[in-house]
This record gives C-alpha cells, structure tokens and sequence, in this order.
C-alpha cells in the first residue's frame, strides 16, 4: 500500500513572515485610526483587516492550513451560525437597545 508523501511542514521562517505581516497589519490600522475618516468608511476598513488578521492566524498559527477543505468549509457556517445566535440571543444584545443616549 502507497501512500502520498507528507505535505511539508512550515518552518521557522514561514512563522516569522507571517507575524510580520500580521504586525504590519497592526500598523494600518493603527494609522487608520489617527487618519480621522469617516466613520462609516473606517468601520469598514477596520472590519476588513481584522477579517483578514483572523483569516491569516486561523489557517497559519492554528494550522487550518494543511488540513482537508471539508474541515475548513465547514467551521465556516457554524462560526456564522454561533455568531448570529450570540447577536441575537444574548441579553447584553437587547440592552442596548434600551439605552438612552
């Protein structure tokens, strides 16, 4: 019986690029926050990095990376599912909306 030869292992050098960037990251949007923009358009920046942070560190430091795509794919819709509960069910979510302001 064949098997296929092991993917190869990340090294030390992978780790290291990829916190870099992950710092670098940091950076942008510490500077978009002193950039004085819209709020709007801030949000929406800020959202988009942080989505990216979380995507890099997900599949490289927790290694999502080098496993089977059916694994992945589906984490995908019970992260959604469990944070559309968490919005909806948790009682912090309906306090504040009665907060006067």
């Amino acid at each position: 019986m064949t098997h296929g030869a092991p993917a190869q292992q990340p090294g030390m050098r992978l780790y290291i690029a990829i916190w870099v960037g992950l710092l670098a990251i940091v950076g942008v949007e510490v500077a978009l926050t002193f950039a004085q923009l819209p709020t709007n358009t801030l949000l929406a920046a800020l959202l988009s990095l942080a989505v990216l942070e979380a995507g890099i560190g997900v599949m490289y430091f927790m290694h999502l990376k080098y496993e089977r795509r059916v694994l992945f794919w589906s984490l995908i819709p019970t992260l959604v599912f469990v944070l559309v509960m968490m919005n909806h069910l948790w009682p912090d979510a309906h306090r504040l909306l009665r907060m006067k302001p």
